[in-house]
This record gives structure tokens, C-alpha cells and sequence, in this order.
């Protein structure tokens, strides 16, 4: 039986800051320490084009460790109460080689179906790390070089300490360094002092699997339907909008047209804000640790179903003005619920902007990446990415994991459509 592209790893070690570095243990915020972020994000990034990228990437991730070292540490628990923070070891971070004799090209650029198991290409030592050696790092990187000359650098990166901004942060300070600087350009800072620590604020439960599986679709959205929708706004309202708010409001409307629910049924949208600006006297603008805010727009099926996107997006917009107010009460311990609550409720969807996270303008020497593959692990969360395309496709690329299969059909037929 014929068997498809396969990933050798060729080498496996720790590197850690290429010079002495501070000793210590840093206090991670409350929101580093709520407990979904206790997980490894995980992320494809494609390259068409390298020289020897593996050494190049290596040599980087060691410098770039001498100011970023409480990443090269390891996350532990205090004897009292389990309380988590950083213990700057230097004990470095898990780099893997590997290579595969097919080309990018014989693999559609890891274009969806992936042709080669997400598993082969994200960085995983052998022989396997324990659970508990594994929840205490901070970084794995694995770089795959293809017989093209192209790459790709998989990266399991810890929520605890970066969000998806700060992760960012971190692997642009990567590709200066791969490309010659002596220096980040933008100088690190831990500050989780600065971040709000609401001693009474409520957590809400885990997510529990729902027993639903859903299906994943992943449609690129041509730069025209956008603009279509942004023209209505416009007209309608003479205000802008964004690429965002229309495309969350067009999934929203078609997922619940989709799924059918029942008209008076309460449904959700949720999307995580970058909730920097409203620290912005007390932050330092190298931090790149978590400071985001999960915003909750709430509608009945019927209104969703119903409605014009210009509506919808007035909705999505009118939510966005909330952060401030919102972010400042929570810190403040006033909010009776828990907006970081991840949950697995069918009504509710988990929405990601991942076009300005900056993990599309990373470049290591040899251009910005062809794409970004985020990757999610959880299919009974319903959720929905906005990445931006390969780049030979402009306009947005919505990757969705929100409806059972059964409804997969009906679903892409509404985000389809211009109505």
C-alpha cells in the first residue's frame, strides 16, 4: 500500500539564551494563571523559501532568549495553593530538525485536507514527555525543511505566558535576529504587576465535550464580497467597518440560519479584544503577556436569522464599544459572571481575529510566510478563525469548526451568498 509524505526528525535539543541570563522566579497576572490557559497553543507557519533554515532559526531563538529568558524557564507550582509562575531555569526551549523529501508543492502547501498529519510537523520530543514535563514548558519549536527549499516552523507555544499578540511579538524578535539585527526592535517587558488581579472575580467551569462533533470548513473570502457588505454599511450608516465585524456577523447570521435553532432562543457570539489600550498608561509596550478581554454579544435566533448584516454588524460594533467599561469593572471585581469562560454550549460562538496578531509579517530572512495554519484540538467548541490567506489569494480566509456535519452544506451556502 502507497503512503503519503512522511517528516523525518533528524535532531532533537534544548536551546537555551546564547548568554547568561537572570535567575528567579517571575509572578505570572491572574490571567496567565486562569486556567484554559494552561494549554499549548499550536500553529503551522509555510515558507516557500529558505537557506539552511533550520541553523538560522536556531541561532535566533538562542539570542532572542537572552531577552526574552523567562521563556527558556519552566512553569511551577507554589506548596501553597498551586499557585503558577515562572522559574527562569534557562533550561531552554525544545527545538526540533526535521526534513521531508517532498515538496511544498506535493502537499498543496499544507492547504486543508493536510497532507502530511499536523502531528509529523508541530514539535514533539521523543521519547514523549511526561504530562507534567509537558505542562511545565513554556516553548517547542520544530522547523521541517522540504526538498523545494521551503519550510515550515511549527510552533506549541504556552497561553500561560504569551497571548496571541505577545507569541507574535516573540517570533518577530525571532526573525530580526535571523536577519542580521543586533537587537529587537521592540524591547521586552514582563509587567504582569500592570495587569487588573480581581481577588473575588468568579471562574467559571471547564469546557465539557458536548458529545458534538463538528466539522471543520476552512472558505477564503474574496476581497469583493467584503467589500460588498462594507459598501451596504457605508451607505446605510455612513460609518466604516471591517473585514472582521462583516465576516463574524455573515457566519453568525449563516451558522444559526444553519443549525435552526429555535426563534426565541438566546445565542452568542464571542470574540476575544486585545485589551491593551485600556492599560495603556501602565503598560510597557514590549509586554507580551495575556491582556485581552472575551466580549459576549447576545440575540435571539430570530433576530439573527433575520436581520441584515448591516444590523448584525451594528450589533457586533455597539459590543466593541463596551471594552473599556467591561475590562475596567472586571478588574475591579464587579462583574457577576466570568467572561473568560470557555464554553461548549451549541448557542455560542468562539470567534478569533488572527489577521493582525502580526504572525503573518514574521520573516527569517527569505520573505513572510505563504500561510499561517492555526490549529485547534477541541472539535466540540464551536469556533471561527479569521487568517489571512495564502498569499497569491487576497481578501480573508475563514477557517470553522461551529456546526455538526450534518449542516456543513447549509452553512457554506450562506456564507456564500450575497443577501
Amino acid at each position: 500500500m502507497a503512503t503519503g509524505p512522511t517528516v523525518q526528525r533528524l535532531s532533537q535539543k534544548l536551546v537555551g539564551p546564547a548568554r547568561q541570563t537572570p535567575s528567579g522566579l517571575l509572578a505570572l497576572s491572574w490571567l496567565d494563571r486562569y486556567p484554559t490557559q494552561r494549554a499549548l497553543i499550536e500553529s503551522l507557519h509555510v515558507f516557500k523559501h529558505g537557506v539552511n533554515p533550520s541553523a538560522v532559526i536556531e541561532n535566533a531563538i538562542a539570542e532572542a532568549l537572552v531577552s526574552y529568558y523567562p521563556i527558556a524557564g519552566r512553569l511551577v507550582e507554589d506548596d501553597v495553593g498551586g499557585q503558577l509562575s515562572v522559574d527562569c531555569t534557562g533550561e531552554g526551549v525544545w527545538f526540533i530538525k526535521a526534513k521531508s523529501e517532498c515538496t511544498l508543492k506535493d502537499v498543496d502547501y499544507l492547504e486543508y485536507p493536510l497532507m502530511i498529519p499536523k502531528d509529523e510537523m508541530l514539535p514533539h520530543p521523543s521519547p514523549r514527555l511526561s504530562r507534567s514535563e509537558e505542562d511545565s514548558l513554556i516553548l517547542l519549536v520544530q522547523v521541517t525543511e522540504f526538498a523545494c527549499g521551503g519550510f515550515v516552523v511549527g510552533y506549541r507555544f504556552s497561553h500561560c505566558v504569551a497571548d496571541g499578540p505577545g507569541a507574535a511579538q516573540f517570533m518577530s524578535a525571532v526573525g530580526e535576529l535571523a536577519r542580521g539585527e543586533p537587537n529587537p526592535c521592540i524591547e521586552p517587558a514582563w509587567c504582569r504587576e500592570c495587569i487588573p488581579n480581581p481577588s473575588n472575580a468568579p471562574i467559571g467551569e471547564l469546557p465539557e465535550p458536548s458529545g458534538l462533533r463538528l466539522q471543520y470548513l476552512a472558505m477564503d473570502i474574496s476581497a469583493e464580497y467584503i467589500n460588498h457588505f462594507k459598501n451596504q454599511f457605508l451607505v446605510e450608516t455612513k460609518h466604516r467597518c471591517s473585514a472582521f465585524e462583516v465576516l463574524i456577523a455573515k457566519a453568525w447570521q449563516s451558522r444559526t440560519r444553519a443549525i435552526g435553532f429555535d426563534p426565541d432562543t438566546q445565542i452568542h457570539v464571542c470574540f476575544a479584544m486585545n485589551a491593551r489600550p485600556v492599560l495603556h498608561q501602565k503598560l510597557s509596550v514590549g509586554f507580551y503577556g495575556n491582556c485581552y478581554y472575551i466580549m459576549r454579544v447576545s440575540a435571539s435566533a430570530d433576530v439573527i436569522a433575520n436581520s441584515s448584516i448591516v444590523e448584525i454588524v451594528k450589533l457586533i460594533k455597539e459590543g466593541k464599544k463596551r471594552l473599556p467599561l467591561e475590562f475596567t469593572k472586571w478588574g475591579n471585581g464587579e462583574l457577576s459572571g466570568d467572561p473568560y469562560q470557555i464554553t461548549s454550549d451549541y448557542k455560542t460562538l468562539l470567534v478569533s481575529d488572527w489577521t493582525r496578531l502580526g504572525f503573518a509579517e514574521v520573516d527569517y530572512g527569505w520573505g513572510q510566510p505563504f500561510h499561517v495554519v492555526p490549529l485547534t484540538n477541541l472539535d466540540y467548541i464551536a469556533t471561527c478563525i479569521l487568517v489571512k490567506p495564502s498569499v497569491d489569494k487576497p481578501g480573508s480566509r475563514l477557517i470553522t469548526q461551529c456546526v455538526v456535519p450534518g449542516r456543513v452544506s447549509a452553512f457554506h451556502e450562506g456564507m456564500m451568498s450575497l443577501d
